[in-house]
């Protein structure tokens, strides 16, 4: 699990390397098509971000391969947010825009643990809350907007009800509760390292030597 940085923003699948959904206005989102500019639009996004908020992303990697992403910002970062139905974002919350899993990479639980870590960093930084808007009829294809089943699945309530665009909130002052669940997700994907004492160490007096077990965790 890596934050997005401009270093390996291109590891992002083209088409979301391509949108600038969330990241611009309709109207400037429309004049970057027409220039060409949309993948410049979003490396200077994301630099802002970076520069004046900090971290704003994860990519999981599988054995060296990119398998799914995550981006937050504060609703401030975010103008698109300010066109959808149900908003505006509340002023104690950072808003998820993006998630996605790759199709090759599906049904390994990569969504949940990716939610795990945006609860996780945000909780660390002192964030009160986590909102989203999702899809509540989402196509065959990925779609800018996370499905509002998926975001109920991993602990989002809805604070705002839409036929389309309902907006849903996690509160974080009780998310460190999910730490288990990180760790056993993280744990089952890695798997464990057992590395036994070097021969040669004398154990302390009375004490027999015992092979050390390490799990990979948190």
């Amino acid at each position: 699990m890596a934050p997005l940085t401009l270093d390996n923003l291109d590891d992002l699948p083209k088409r979301c390397r391509r949108c600038v959904f969330w990241e611009l206005s309709t109207r400037l989102a429309e004049q970057a098509a027409d220039f060409g500019s949309v993948e410049l639009e979003k490396e200077a996004w994301v630099s802002e971000v970076l520069l004046d908020w900090g971290s704003c992303g994860r990519i999981v990697y599988v054995r060296g391969v990119p398998a799914g992403y995550v981006i937050y910002a504060p609703p401030s970062a975010v103008p698109r947010a300010s066109e959808m139905p149900t908003g505006p974002v509340s002023a104690d919350a950072v808003l998820l825009t993006t998630m996605q899993v790759m199709p090759e990479f599906a049904r390994e639980g990569l969504g949940r643990l990716l939610a795990q870590t945006v609860v996780k960093d945000l909780t660390r930084r002192g964030v009160k809350a986590v909102e989203v808007f999702g899809d509540a009829r989402p196509g065959t294809e990925p779609g800018c907007v996370i499905p509002a089943e998926f975001l109920r699945g991993v602990g989002f309530k809805t604070v705002r009800p839409h036929p389309r665009w309902p907006r849903l909130r996690m509160e974080l002052r009780s998310a460190m509760t999910w730490k288990e669940d990180v760790e056993a997700a993280l744990e089952q994907l890695l798997g464990s390292i057992t590395i036994p004492v070097q021969t040669g160490v004398t154990s302390a007096p009375g004490r027999p030597t015992v092979p050390a077990r390490i799990a990979v965790g948190l």
